[in-house]
């Protein structure tokens, strides 16, 4: 089966339905979720600014990837609101366990797309489109291995990379709404210390005062950004699941999926000649 035109329209105006029917409250979801992302940030900036050795790199790594165990428990909870189950906040913390699988998923992705980014940057942005639903099928089926969810992605995705663009582009003003605050204070400290670098250059103490005074700022920017993200958040991850669920349709790969003929058939070492490329998983 081709890909089709997904109304974006339409499956935004359903999830908006699906979202008002939700027995636990998405926003409240989502407050819990960015809630415990900034406290991980925070220690992380904590561990920066007390050591710059090796515990500050240890912490910086480890909150990272807590903080994409507790991402892939939000998309499990919004795949549980299309599927109209009733999903805990207990659902947030999911991922952990099969969090050995999200990690080195997460890892051989950022490879695969640093390695096609090598050869541009535009390859490498086809390659995040073409692994995006790669998280996605080892969510719905946790005994995938991490090539498998790949492979099915790249087959997932085909004839869907520009409509997901598209999709993105749809929630760019709330991307930029949300960071509204933080770039005025970036262009307020810029200014300040483009009035006169050469001080800030001889004596870097005096960023101090500086940052100091932007502690209340950065506050406001995270209660700020907060306030904007629960207003968007729940609404784009169930419309991406969205286009995930038709792309399993239309390609005939995924938990639920028709096969259709001459279709997915698992990893076979690439004897479909689909090899090829800095991860062996095909083209674009």
């Amino acid at each position: 089966m081709t890909p089709r035109q997904i109304d974006r329209p339409q499956l935004k105006a359903q999830t908006r339905e699906l979202l008002r029917s939700a027995q636990v409250r998405p926003k409240a979801m989502a407050a819990l979720y960015l809630g415990l992302i900034a406290v991980l940030n925070l220690a992380d900036t904590l561990a920066g600014s007390v050591s710059l050795s090796l515990l500050g790199t240890f912490v910086t790594v480890l909150t990272m990837l807590l903080g994409t165990v507790l991402n892939v428990g939000f998309v499990l909870y919004c795949m549980a609101i299309r599927r109209g189950e009733r999903a805990e906040f207990l659902t947030l913390f999911d991922g952990f366990s099969f969090v050995g699988k999200i990690i080195g998923l997460s890892i051989l992705q950022s490879v695969f797309i640093f390695l096609w980014s090598l050869l541009f940057v535009i390859p490498g942005i086809i390659a995040a489109y073409r692994y995006r639903f790669a998280m996605y099928n080892l969510c719905e089926n946790p005994d995938l291995s991490i090539v498998e969810a790949l492979d099915m992605s790249k087959r997932q995705t085909e004839g869907y990379k520009g409509q997901l663009f598209v999709l993105d582009l749809s929630y760019l003003g709330w991307g930029i709404l949300a960071s509204l605050p933080s770039t005025v204070e970036f262009f307020y400290l810029y200014l300040q210390i483009l009035e006169d670098p050469a001080v800030f250059m001889a004596d870097p103490t005096r960023l101090v005062p500086l940052i100091g005074s932007g502690l209340l700022m950065s506050l406001i920017i995270w209660l700020w950004s907060l306030a904007v993200q629960l207003f968007y958040l729940p609404n784009y991850q169930c419309v991406e699941l969205g286009y995930f669920d038709i792309a399993k349709e239309t390609s005939g790969v995924g938990a639920g999926a028709r096969p259709q003929e001459g279709g997915w058939s698992g990893w076979n070492g690439g004897q479909d000649g689909w090899g090829g490329g800095p991860d062996d998983l095909g083209g674009y």
